[in-house]
């Protein structure tokens, strides 16, 4: 067979494709879609124009709320930085009267000592940094692929 048969092969097979689908779209296209009834004969429509008639220019903008908080004004900021400022002298207050002295530091040392000693500690918080980087290291070493497998 020839080449010249052999690519005209694929050319008639898409000329008969294309004219089978041109052939099955026509009856298609001529068809008529069936006949609908007339919406405004419909016995809701009065009903439904009055409602669009009547709301013709809604959404407006005034119907809208406004996007974020109103800004305060100049005697309501004025409140709120005298109060801040009350606050913060009631506090300055309250700071001023605790006694910041510590007249024995080594005894202050001993109880924090004790009450350290006193907690029980785990068994994991008694492992060193080496026994811990070994455990580690372990855990690397086990998460390796193993070798390939020979193919011969």
């Amino acid at each position: 067979m020839s080449v010249a048969k052999m690519n005209a092969l694929p050319a008639k097979n898409w000329t008969l494709i294309v004219a089978g689908l041109l052939l099955a779209a026509g009856p298609v296209g001529c068809a008529t879609p069936e006949a609908r009834p007339d919406a405004r004969l419909s016995p809701l429509s009065p009903r439904v124009l009055a409602l669009v008639d009547a709301n013709r220019t809604y959404p407006d903008w005034r119907s809208f709320p406004r996007s974020g908080p109103t800004p305060l004004s100049a005697v309501d900021v004025a409140a709120e930085v005298a109060d801040l400022n009350a606050a913060a002298g009631t506090a300055a207050a309250e700071v001023a009267g605790i006694t910041w002295t510590l007249d024995d530091p080594e005894g202050f040392a001993r109880q924090v000592s004790e009450a350290v000693a006193d907690v029980p500690v785990s068994a994991l918080s008694l492992q060193t940094r080496d026994e811990i980087e070994a455990f580690a290291q372990g855990l690397r070493d086990r998460g390796r692929a193993p070798p390939p497998i020979p193919r011969r």
